[in-house]
């Protein structure tokens, strides 16, 4: 039997392994909602009741997946990201904090704030009440999402630094981070470890309005930002052009300090695909991105063994061979759902060039609103498509989110574990 490393490397070099790989773990896109962790927690009885659940990332409310959970879940992955959360708070000194549907949490102390009186909550960067806050969770809601912090644009006097404000070298402090949170997983499991820097992100529309400053400057409304691709073409590729310079010398400086102890490097977040089509034609992508995911992706291959992840949602089938060519070994979350993404052609077009991480099943369907003989359906057949020669690390599509049914979750788990085996049939 292999073991969980073993695993995740063969199916990334496109081998079959003695089981498909399970790709979930503490990382947003492969993650889980706090109060759906609490859920599993409870149902596969490793807490008392009321045992609180962290919420390592609270933009998307991201719970903890501690080992016991990794081990009832067959996870094969461990995830090492930074020490601080979208809106710049250090997940540290947690204190409790109740969710709207009773569920008992634990947030960092930085998330500092009450429900407002009409019900929403505000998030405010780095903690920090006195400025205007960056983010709300309107009232029953399940996430945060990004306020805008527009300020009134003058494109005479617009600095490619005000849109790097957020990017700069890797401080001390984060790189000892990384270099012992690695060297402990590595030592003392037996699990691949993907690593995520956060500055290789490349237009991720979630951090264009940088929620963990606390006064942002130059473009940071996501409208604004998508049509400034055409408008202020030239800027875009300069801010772009400098992240690239800073983030090769992180990842340069995070390689010195974690090595190939690290499987898997997570590099882009942004989306560049709706529930239709791709947000933009394949000619911007060429244009304003691939230049930047190129230098990025060959530093990696070049001086590391670290395989290369690229997150984008929604249907990019016509942006696939641009990844592939860009240099990415792996594909995520793999929408199944979006126009064109098909599995069985995903597979038979790319399924020799790309690894697909995600596809499993649908997370706005199937998990949360379908039965448990529809999951089971659902899983056994992309385990069987996406699994057939390598190449696949099992994960729903995106993170599983909250509300989904308890035995939905169990059927899901109970799926792989049975029929994940190779040889598939």
């Amino acid at each position: 039997m292999m073991t969980p490393r073993e695993r995740v490397i063969a199916a990334l070099n496109h081998r079959e392994p003695d089981r498909i790989p399970v790709g979930i773990c503490n990382c947003s896109g492969i993650g889980i909602h706090a109060c759906t962790v609490y859920l599993l927690r409870q149902a596969f009885a490793l807490d008392p009741p009321g045992t609180p659940v962290k919420v390592l990332e609270p933009f998307v409310m991201i719970g903890e997946i501690a080992p016991d959970l990794a081990t009832a879940l067959g996870a094969d992955v461990v995830a090492v990201t930074a020490n601080r959360n979208s809106f710049g708070l250090r997940n540290e000194g947690w204190r409790p904090w109740t969710f709207h549907d009773g569920t008992p949490l634990l947030v960092p102390e930085g998330f500092n704030t009450d429900p407002e009186p009409d019900g929403s909550t505000l998030m405010y960067p780095q903690g920090d009440r006195s400025v205007r806050p960056s983010g709300i969770m309107p009232k029953g809601g399940w996430y945060f999402d990004v306020l805008s912090r527009q300020l009134p644009i003058d494109d005479d006097a617009l600095r490619v630094e005000d849109n790097l404000e957020e990017f700069g070298p890797i401080s001390d402090e984060h790189l000892a981070h990384f270099a012992r949170e690695t060297e402990r997983l590595y030592s003392h499991t037996d699990k691949a470890i993907l690593i995520r820097i956060g500055d290789t992100a490349f237009g991720d529309i979630g951090r264009v309005p940088a929620p963990s400053l606390k006064d942002p400057k130059g473009i940071r409304d996501a409208e604004e930002w998508y049509m400034s691709h055409v408008t202020r073409r030239d800027y875009i590729y300069k801010v772009f052009e400098r992240q690239c310079g800073i983030a090769t010398q992180n990842l340069q400086r995070v390689f010195e300090a974690v090595g190939n102890r690290a499987t898997v490097v997570h590099l882009t977040g942004t989306d560049f695909g709706g529930q239709e089509g791709p947000l933009f034609s394949p000619r911007v992508y060429r244009d304003l991105y691939k230049p930047f995911h190129k230098q990025v992706t060959d530093w990696v291959h070049t001086h590391t063994t670290w395989k290369t992840f690229i997150h984008s949602c929604g249907s990019v089938r016509e942006l696939i061979p641009e990844f592939i060519e860009a240099g990415f070994d792996i594909l995520n979350p793999v929408q199944c759902s979006a126009a064109g993404m098909d599995p069985v052609a995903l597979k038979a077009n790319f399924g020799d060039r790309i690894a697909f991480w995600g596809g499993g099943v649908n997370v706005q369907r199937t998990l949360p609103f379908g039965t448990p003989s529809e999951v089971r359906h659902e899983v056994r057949e992309n385990l069987r498509v996406f699994g057939r020669g390598g190449g696949f690390v099992f994960a729903p599509v995106h993170n599983i989110q909250a509300l989904v049914p308890e035995e939905n979750l169990l059927a899901l788990f109970e799926t792989v574990r049975a029929e994940g085996r190779y040889p598939i049939v």
